[in-house]
């Protein structure tokens, strides 16, 4: 006993020491110097003009191509398949890291998978066929699938494949009820319990068929490429099989914890995969909790362990979502069964039997109608922001103490300490000014005391009439993939002030997506006429009954004041910019918009600027902007550069940045997102290099 002991110590701090290792640690890895890629297709995806391939050589690699014709995604879509041989001809990169702070690390996801490059496909010069049974079975369940309507489902609890809906997604996302939709450890139990029950009935022999079954799932782990969630359940299902066959002394929670070791080991950057620590974090939970959850009350038992499911999950939930919905433990006990009894088995009877096709559709519809109303009541949702790791860890002490001595009185003290974190920013007194890297636009947050916020920008993209075959399922969204996300990972609910540079859709196209998802108190224009895009969003406004004004002097927030130092109209939109000058605890900031030397010439005449401490570089660093003159007045000690990488405008422009050379430049194409942050009277300055 003493020397189980001694192991489990010596296994608890190796697994803290291996997770903290993978967590700081930034791996580089050699890119393979070669033009050329073969390898096995293990999975493909054809989206809209699109065609990404994951790939079996060495190594694993995700390779992509942007197909050129219709023609051409035919003919690809009828060749591609898994398990085929595919040459290739292009060139090995590293993935990417994220450019804003706290969202989603592409990066670190591949590494999860291990994946640990990419690869930009010029030519693809040859598929070729090859024999194998796995690939063989995979292709025929996915031929299987691509026959039913409900495929997207099918696909999902079969293959593991999510290809949902947008929407619905997110309505599954903001119930807290995704995690039904991965394949885990119910669906495992469920299919081995089935498969059990069947084989039972023509075999008595427990071993035999615990055999058979534990080669069937290891099979299906293959089938799936080896998806976390899927692996520690299948793995765990043998694990404690062979615990019952051979009678071994050892408790449940210690296997499963010697297993997340294994993993670990296997791939220390499983921690990055968000199915990887729900199934573990909850299944080792629902093991260490057991004897809370035996009950003879089925509802009973059912209420707990979706109690004990959702409170392990908060943090994690937190620190993905940004956002918690307090109705989440009420929903999974419609939605846990209505899935795991009706939905799931359903699912699968209608793979084998495709005259199910309409009965398991009117399920689906019922369950997708339920999500999408269930969304609508966000009053119960309050947004968190992203956690250091040390109160995530403080978090799950609390909330095991909490599941020990479980009532209603402390669940409502953990309520009690979520709305204060909700609400932690009321206390800040510091400043901070973010270039949000949205690509070729402009969006920069300021941060002021006590959770007042000002945007200056959205970001966005010029809408060009796309051809049917080029359309993705998702389109892109600067406000939905990046600012929206950005915003509530720092805590922020709404914005004192959006205040609008100008009318092009680079500064303003995402306006209306944002105001439809965060409080706006007011919304400030530039000098001029409003463009079409500034009368859609005026038209907004006024059915939102949020104020509007244009062509201001001032703005002031609290004790902090906006000057607006440019009120000239000009017979363009980026002269008509908004110029915008302010102090920040004695630290000056000035934005420029798109504002031209004209604009400039005119600022140096009417106002005495120097020594500006932060210069947002006006248009992008265009030459047409950041004259010797301007630079050589306002003599900025640092110069921010919001611009895309390789923008096809050869932004930013070598004269303006010979202009800049005294001051040190910051530009989002290389550095990433740009945050200043002030505190204590002081400047401290942090990039999120991609």
């Amino acid at each position: 006993m003493l020397y189980l002991k001694k192991l489990k110590i010596i296994l608890l701090f190796s697994f803290i020491l291996l997770v903290y290792i993978s967590y700081k640690v930034q791996i580089k890895y050699n890119i393979p110097n070669s033009n050329y890629l073969e390898g096995i297709i293990q999975d493909f995806k054809i989206d809209g003009d699109k065609l990404t391939l994951d790939i079996k050589s060495n190594k694993r690699v995700i390779a992509s191509y942007y197909i050129k014709t219709e023609l051409e995604k035919n003919k690809l879509s009828n060749s591609v398949k898994i398990g085929y041989i595919v040459k290739l001809k292009g060139k090995y990169k590293e993935a990417s890291n994220n450019t804003n702070f706290n969202l989603f690390n592409y990066k670190k996801y591949l590494l999860s998978k291990k994946i640990y490059y990419t690869f930009d496909i010029e030519d693809i010069i040859n598929f070729n066929k090859k024999s194998s049974f796995i690939y063989n079975v995979k292709n025929r369940v996915i031929n299987r699938i691509n026959k039913s309507s409900n495929k997207a489902y099918l696909k999902l609890f079969i293959i593991g494949e999510n290809n949902l809906d947008e929407m619905v997604k997110e309505s599954y996302k903001m119930n807290g009820i995704s995690h039904l939709f991965a394949i885990s450890g119910m669906h495992i139990t469920l299919f081995t319990s089935f498969l059990l029950f069947l084989l039972k009935l023509v075999n008595k022999n427990e071993k035999i068929n615990f055999l058979i079954v534990s080669i069937l799932i290891l099979i299906y782990v293959v089938l799936v490429n080896f998806i976390p969630s899927v692996l520690r359940a299948s793995l765990f299902f043998i694990i404690l099989n062979i615990k019952k066959i051979f009678k071994l002394k050892i408790s449940n929670f210690d296997l499963i914890i010697l297993l997340l070791f294994l993993l670990l080991i296997y791939n220390p950057f499983y921690i990055y995969n968000i199915g990887f620590l729900y199934s573990f974090i909850i299944s080792m939970s629902l093991v260490y909790f057991s004897e809370l959850l035996s009950s003879n009350n089925y509802i009973k038992s059912l209420f707990k362990t979706s109690l004990i499911s959702f409170l392990m999950g908060i943090p994690i939930t937190i620190n993905n979502n940004f956002e918690l919905n307090l109705l989440t433990l009420f929903l999974n006990l419609i939605f846990v069964p209505f899935v795991s009894i009706i939905v799931f088995p359903l699912s699968i009877l209608n793979f084998l039997f495709l005259r199910l096709d309409v009965l398991n559709g009117f399920v689906i519809k019922i369950l997708e109608a339920l999500s999408k109303m269930f969304s609508n009541l966000n009053m119960f949702s309050i947004i968190i922001p992203k956690m250091p790791l040390y109160i995530f860890l403080a978090y799950y002490v609390l909330i095991i103490l909490i599941i020990k001595k479980l009532n209603i009185k402390n669940i409502l003290l953990l309520i009690l300490i979520l709305l204060i974190h909700s609400n932690i920013k009321y206390l800040n007194n510091n400043s901070i000014v973010t270039m949000i890297d949205v690509g070729q636009g402009d969006s920069i947050l300021i941060e002021l005391p006590h959770n007042k916020n000002v945007l200056i920008d959205t970001g966005g993209k010029i809408k060009y009439k796309t051809p049917l075959w080029k359309k993705r399922k998702k389109e892109y969204s600067i406000s939905n993939d990046t600012i929206i996300s950005l915003l509530k990972s720092y805590g922020i609910k709404e914005l004192s002030a959006l205040i609008l540079s100008h009318g092009d859709a680079d500064h303003m196209a995402e306006a209306i997506n944002l105001i439809k998802n965060f409080k706006v108190d007011k919304v400030i224009f530039n000098c001029g006429d409003y463009n079409s895009l500034e009368v859609n969003l005026i038209k907004e406004l006024n059915d939102r009954n949020i104020e509007y004004k244009s062509c201001i002097k001032e703005l002031s927030i609290d004790n902090n004041k906006f000057s607006f130092l440019q009120t000239k109209e000009f017979n363009n939109e980026n002269d008509n910019s908004n110029v915008l000058y302010t102090e920040l605890k004695g630290f000056k900031f000035m934005f420029m918009g798109d504002a031209s030397s004209l604009t400039e010439r005119e600022i140096l005449n009417k106002y005495n600027l120097s020594k500006i401490d932060v210069l947002k570089v006006g248009h992008h660093g265009s030459k047409t902007s950041s004259s010797v003159e301007f630079i050589n007045e306002i003599n900025p000690k640092y110069s921010i550069i919001s611009v895309g990488k390789n923008n096809r405008y050869g932004h930013p422009n070598k004269e303006v940045l010979e202009n800049l050379k005294d001051s040190k430049i910051y530009r989002t194409d290389q550095d990433g997102s740009i945050m200043f942050k002030i505190k204590n009277k002081k400047l401290k300055i942090e990039t999120c290099t991609p």
